[in-house]
Protein backbone atom coordinates (compact mmCIF):
# COMPACT_ATOMS: atom_id res chain seq x y z
CA UNK A 1 0.00 0.00 0.00
CA UNK A 2 1.39 3.40 -1.00
CA UNK A 3 1.87 5.97 1.74
CA UNK A 4 0.95 9.64 1.57
CA UNK A 5 1.94 12.46 3.86
CA UNK A 6 -0.24 15.52 4.13
CA UNK A 7 2.27 18.17 5.26
CA UNK A 8 0.91 20.92 7.53
CA UNK A 9 2.59 23.66 9.47
CA UNK A 10 0.08 23.31 12.29
CA UNK A 11 -3.43 22.05 12.82
CA UNK A 12 -5.88 24.84 12.11
CA UNK A 13 -9.64 24.87 12.49
CA UNK A 14 -9.80 26.87 9.25
CA UNK A 15 -8.37 23.98 7.22
CA UNK A 16 -9.96 20.99 8.98
CA UNK A 17 -12.45 20.49 6.14
CA UNK A 18 -9.76 20.21 3.47
CA UNK A 19 -7.56 17.95 5.60
CA UNK A 20 -10.45 15.60 6.41
CA UNK A 21 -11.56 15.44 2.78
CA UNK A 22 -8.05 14.67 1.52
CA UNK A 23 -7.60 11.91 4.10
CA UNK A 24 -11.00 10.47 3.18
CA UNK A 25 -10.21 10.53 -0.55
CA UNK A 26 -6.83 8.90 0.10
CA UNK A 27 -8.42 6.02 1.97
CA UNK A 28 -11.07 5.59 -0.75
CA UNK A 29 -8.33 5.31 -3.38
CA UNK A 30 -6.27 2.78 -1.42
CA UNK A 31 -3.60 4.99 0.13
CA UNK A 32 -2.32 4.95 3.67
CA UNK A 33 -2.43 8.66 4.50
CA UNK A 34 -1.42 10.60 7.57
CA UNK A 35 -1.01 14.20 8.63
CA UNK A 36 2.56 15.27 9.36
CA UNK A 37 3.21 18.59 11.11
CA UNK A 38 6.53 19.83 9.82
CA UNK A 39 7.66 21.23 13.23
CA UNK A 40 7.74 17.57 14.38
CA UNK A 41 10.12 16.57 11.57
CA UNK A 42 13.91 16.41 11.81
CA UNK A 43 16.13 15.77 8.81
CA UNK A 44 19.67 14.41 8.82
CA UNK A 45 21.65 15.06 5.67
CA UNK A 46 23.77 11.95 5.20
CA UNK A 47 24.44 9.19 2.71
CA UNK A 48 21.89 6.96 4.45
CA UNK A 49 19.27 8.88 2.49
CA UNK A 50 15.98 7.10 2.96
CA UNK A 51 16.56 6.65 6.70
CA UNK A 52 17.35 10.32 7.24
CA UNK A 53 13.92 11.48 8.43
CA UNK A 54 12.68 11.52 12.00
CA UNK A 55 9.13 12.34 13.07
CA UNK A 56 8.60 12.97 16.77
CA UNK A 57 12.16 11.72 17.35
CA UNK A 58 11.58 8.37 15.63
CA UNK A 59 13.20 7.26 12.38
CA UNK A 60 10.44 6.67 9.84
CA UNK A 61 10.15 5.34 6.31
CA UNK A 62 9.66 8.11 3.79
CA UNK A 63 6.30 8.29 1.99
CA UNK A 64 5.64 7.65 -1.67
CA UNK A 65 3.71 10.90 -2.09
CA UNK A 66 3.45 14.12 -0.14
CA UNK A 67 0.97 16.96 -0.46
CA UNK A 68 2.19 20.15 1.22
CA UNK A 69 -0.66 22.29 2.54
CA UNK A 70 1.56 25.01 3.99
CA UNK A 71 1.13 27.51 1.14
CA UNK A 72 2.20 31.07 1.81
CA UNK A 73 3.08 30.10 5.39
CA UNK A 74 5.96 27.90 4.21
CA UNK A 75 9.16 29.15 5.81
CA UNK A 76 12.79 28.12 5.61
CA UNK A 77 12.33 24.99 7.71
CA UNK A 78 9.30 23.89 5.72
CA UNK A 79 11.11 24.33 2.43
CA UNK A 80 14.10 22.40 3.78
CA UNK A 81 11.88 19.41 4.56
CA UNK A 82 10.14 19.50 1.18
CA UNK A 83 13.43 19.76 -0.74
CA UNK A 84 14.96 16.94 1.28
CA UNK A 85 12.08 14.60 0.52
CA UNK A 86 12.03 15.65 -3.14
CA UNK A 87 15.72 14.76 -3.43
CA UNK A 88 14.87 11.33 -2.09
CA UNK A 89 12.39 10.79 -4.89
CA UNK A 90 9.11 11.48 -3.09
CA UNK A 91 6.41 12.63 -5.49
CA UNK A 92 5.34 16.11 -4.38
CA UNK A 93 2.12 17.96 -5.24
CA UNK A 94 2.86 20.93 -5.28
CA UNK A 95 6.65 21.10 -5.56
CA UNK A 96 8.80 23.33 -3.38
CA UNK A 97 9.71 25.41 -6.46
CA UNK A 98 6.09 26.10 -7.35
CA UNK A 99 5.21 26.98 -3.73
CA UNK A 100 8.13 29.41 -3.59
CA UNK A 101 7.12 30.96 -6.93
CA UNK A 102 3.61 31.51 -5.62
CA UNK A 103 4.43 32.60 -2.08
CA UNK A 104 6.27 35.73 -3.22
CA UNK A 105 3.42 37.81 -4.65
CA UNK A 106 5.72 40.26 -6.42
CA UNK A 107 7.78 37.49 -8.02
CA UNK A 108 4.57 35.79 -9.16
CA UNK A 109 3.47 39.03 -10.84
CA UNK A 110 6.89 39.39 -12.46
CA UNK A 111 6.39 35.91 -13.94
CA UNK A 112 2.88 36.88 -15.11
CA UNK A 113 4.25 40.01 -16.80
CA UNK A 114 6.92 37.94 -18.55
CA UNK A 115 4.18 35.61 -19.85
CA UNK A 116 1.92 38.51 -20.93
CA UNK A 117 -0.76 37.54 -18.41
CA UNK A 118 -3.01 40.49 -17.54
CA UNK A 119 -2.82 41.62 -13.89
CA UNK A 120 -3.51 44.80 -11.93
CA UNK A 121 -0.62 47.27 -12.09
CA UNK A 122 1.70 46.34 -9.21
CA UNK A 123 4.46 48.24 -7.42
CA UNK A 124 6.96 47.29 -4.71
CA UNK A 125 7.25 49.91 -1.99
CA UNK A 126 9.87 50.36 0.69
CA UNK A 127 11.00 52.83 3.32
CA UNK A 128 11.45 55.72 3.04
CA UNK A 129 8.02 55.88 1.41
CA UNK A 130 7.61 57.75 -1.85
CA UNK A 131 3.85 58.28 -1.63
CA UNK A 132 3.95 60.75 -4.51
CA UNK A 133 5.28 58.07 -6.85
CA UNK A 134 2.54 55.65 -5.74
CA UNK A 135 0.00 58.43 -6.27
CA UNK A 136 1.28 58.95 -9.82
CA UNK A 137 1.74 55.30 -10.86
CA UNK A 138 -1.12 53.50 -9.05
CA UNK A 139 -3.62 56.10 -7.84
CA UNK A 140 -6.42 55.76 -5.29
CA UNK A 141 -8.05 53.71 -4.00
CA UNK A 142 -5.24 51.15 -4.01
CA UNK A 143 -4.79 47.67 -2.59
CA UNK A 144 -1.86 47.12 -0.22
CA UNK A 145 -0.55 43.58 0.33
CA UNK A 146 2.15 41.99 2.39
CA UNK A 147 4.13 39.46 0.36
CA UNK A 148 2.92 36.22 1.93
CA UNK A 149 -0.66 36.78 3.03
CA UNK A 150 -3.48 34.27 2.44
CA UNK A 151 -7.19 33.78 3.16
CA UNK A 152 -7.66 37.53 2.70
CA UNK A 153 -5.24 38.38 5.50
CA UNK A 154 -2.52 40.95 4.93
CA UNK A 155 -4.60 42.70 2.23
CA UNK A 156 -5.86 46.23 2.79
CA UNK A 157 -7.52 48.99 0.83
CA UNK A 158 -6.32 52.59 1.14
CA UNK A 159 -8.29 55.49 -0.28
CA UNK A 160 -5.86 58.40 -0.39
CA UNK A 161 -2.21 59.42 -0.39
CA UNK A 162 -2.51 60.58 3.22
CA UNK A 163 -4.07 57.32 4.43
CA UNK A 164 -1.40 55.36 2.54
CA UNK A 165 1.36 57.33 4.26
CA UNK A 166 -0.25 56.72 7.66
CA UNK A 167 -0.67 53.00 6.94
CA UNK A 168 2.93 52.58 5.81
CA UNK A 169 4.26 54.42 8.87
CA UNK A 170 2.16 52.12 11.06
CA UNK A 171 3.29 48.97 9.23
CA UNK A 172 6.92 50.04 9.36
CA UNK A 173 6.65 50.57 13.10
CA UNK A 174 5.42 47.00 13.60
CA UNK A 175 7.84 45.21 11.28
CA UNK A 176 10.37 47.39 9.53
CA UNK A 177 11.62 44.71 7.11
CA UNK A 178 8.19 43.63 5.80
CA UNK A 179 8.03 43.74 2.01
CA UNK A 180 4.85 45.37 0.73
CA UNK A 181 3.30 45.75 -2.70
CA UNK A 182 0.66 48.19 -3.90
CA UNK A 183 -1.79 47.34 -6.68
CA UNK A 184 -4.34 49.31 -8.59
CA UNK A 185 -7.87 48.74 -7.35
CA UNK A 186 -10.12 47.13 -9.97
CA UNK A 187 -13.59 48.61 -9.43
CA UNK A 188 -15.55 46.88 -12.20
CA UNK A 189 -17.24 44.45 -9.77
CA UNK A 190 -16.46 45.56 -6.19
CA UNK A 191 -16.41 42.75 -3.65
CA UNK A 192 -16.56 40.03 -6.31
CA UNK A 193 -14.02 37.74 -7.95
CA UNK A 194 -13.69 34.31 -9.51
CA UNK A 195 -11.93 31.34 -7.96
CA UNK A 196 -10.88 28.86 -10.64
CA UNK A 197 -9.70 25.44 -9.47
CA UNK A 198 -7.01 23.61 -11.43
CA UNK A 199 -5.65 20.10 -10.83
CA UNK A 200 -2.89 18.96 -13.15
CA UNK A 201 -3.74 20.33 -16.57
CA UNK A 202 -7.45 20.07 -15.85
CA UNK A 203 -9.64 23.06 -15.01
CA UNK A 204 -12.29 21.70 -12.65
CA UNK A 205 -14.55 24.74 -12.73
CA UNK A 206 -15.09 28.23 -11.39
CA UNK A 207 -17.10 29.91 -8.67
CA UNK A 208 -17.99 33.54 -8.23
CA UNK A 209 -17.22 34.74 -4.73
CA UNK A 210 -19.11 37.74 -3.36
CA UNK A 211 -18.44 39.66 -0.18
CA UNK A 212 -21.29 39.51 2.32
CA UNK A 213 -20.23 42.45 4.48
CA UNK A 214 -19.46 45.24 2.00
CA UNK A 215 -15.72 44.50 1.98
CA UNK A 216 -13.70 44.52 -1.24
CA UNK A 217 -12.44 41.04 -0.24
CA UNK A 218 -14.61 38.11 -1.31
CA UNK A 219 -12.81 35.20 0.40
CA UNK A 220 -15.08 32.34 1.48
CA UNK A 221 -12.93 31.94 4.61
CA UNK A 222 -14.08 35.36 5.82
CA UNK A 223 -17.77 34.85 5.10
CA UNK A 224 -18.00 35.41 1.35
CA UNK A 225 -20.77 33.71 -0.64
CA UNK A 226 -20.03 31.27 -3.47
CA UNK A 227 -22.00 30.34 -6.56
CA UNK A 228 -21.06 28.29 -9.60
CA UNK A 229 -19.88 30.35 -12.56
CA UNK A 230 -20.07 29.21 -16.20
CA UNK A 231 -16.72 28.05 -17.53
CA UNK A 232 -15.46 29.68 -20.72
CA UNK A 233 -12.42 29.13 -22.91
CA UNK A 234 -11.05 32.50 -21.78
CA UNK A 235 -11.25 31.59 -18.10
CA UNK A 236 -9.75 28.13 -18.64
CA UNK A 237 -6.92 29.48 -20.81
CA UNK A 238 -5.96 32.15 -18.25
CA UNK A 239 -6.06 29.69 -15.34
CA UNK A 240 -3.79 27.22 -17.17
CA UNK A 241 -1.42 30.01 -18.21
CA UNK A 242 -1.09 30.95 -14.54
CA UNK A 243 -0.53 27.43 -13.20
CA UNK A 244 1.95 26.53 -15.93
CA UNK A 245 3.92 29.75 -15.46
CA UNK A 246 4.22 29.11 -11.71
CA UNK A 247 4.73 25.33 -12.17
CA UNK A 248 1.70 24.58 -10.00
CA UNK A 249 -0.18 21.29 -10.23
CA UNK A 250 -2.93 22.11 -7.75
CA UNK A 251 -4.05 25.72 -7.55
CA UNK A 252 -6.81 28.14 -6.84
CA UNK A 253 -6.49 30.99 -9.35
CA UNK A 254 -8.25 34.22 -8.43
CA UNK A 255 -9.50 36.41 -11.28
CA UNK A 256 -10.88 39.95 -11.13
CA UNK A 257 -13.55 41.33 -13.43
CA UNK A 258 -11.77 43.96 -15.51
CA UNK A 259 -13.34 46.39 -17.94
CA UNK A 260 -11.77 44.59 -20.91
CA UNK A 261 -11.58 41.04 -19.62
CA UNK A 262 -10.30 39.13 -16.62
CA UNK A 263 -7.22 40.12 -14.62
CA UNK A 264 -5.22 37.72 -12.48
CA UNK A 265 -5.27 38.75 -8.83
CA UNK A 266 -3.16 35.87 -7.52
CA UNK A 267 -2.76 32.10 -7.32
CA UNK A 268 -2.80 29.88 -4.24
CA UNK A 269 -0.69 26.74 -3.83
CA UNK A 270 -2.76 25.34 -0.93
CA UNK A 271 -6.24 26.62 -1.74
CA UNK A 272 -9.27 25.97 0.39
CA UNK A 273 -12.01 24.14 -1.47
CA UNK A 274 -14.96 23.82 0.92
CA UNK A 275 -16.92 26.60 -0.79
CA UNK A 276 -15.97 25.29 -4.24
CA UNK A 277 -17.12 21.74 -3.48
CA UNK A 278 -20.37 22.94 -1.95
CA UNK A 279 -21.16 25.28 -4.84
CA UNK A 280 -20.20 22.93 -7.68
CA UNK A 281 -20.64 19.41 -6.33
CA UNK A 282 -17.18 18.56 -7.70
CA UNK A 283 -15.08 16.20 -5.56
CA UNK A 284 -11.90 18.29 -5.43
CA UNK A 285 -10.19 16.09 -2.85
CA UNK A 286 -10.61 13.00 -5.04
CA UNK A 287 -9.24 14.88 -8.08
CA UNK A 288 -6.15 15.93 -6.10
CA UNK A 289 -5.44 12.42 -4.83
CA UNK A 290 -6.04 10.86 -8.26
CA UNK A 291 -3.58 13.33 -9.80
CA UNK A 292 -1.03 12.56 -7.07
CA UNK A 293 -1.25 8.84 -7.82
CA UNK A 294 -0.98 9.34 -11.58
CA UNK A 295 2.00 11.71 -11.40
CA UNK A 296 5.18 10.17 -12.75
Amino acid sequence: MKRLWLILQKRSSGTNYENSRLLEASRDLGLKAEIILHPTVDIIVAKEGRRSIRVKNKIVDIPDIMIPRTGSGTGYFGFAILRHLERLGVKTVNSSVSIENTKDKLYAHQIFAEQNIATPKTMLVKHPINATLVDKEIGWPAVVKIMAGSYGKGVYQVTSKERFQDFMDFAHGIKSDEAIIVQEYIDTAPGQDLRVFVVGDKVLGAIKRSSSDGSFKANISRGGKAEIYPMTDEIADIALQVTRSLELEVAGVDLLFGKNGFLVCEANSAPGFKGFEQATGIDVAKEIIKHSLEKK
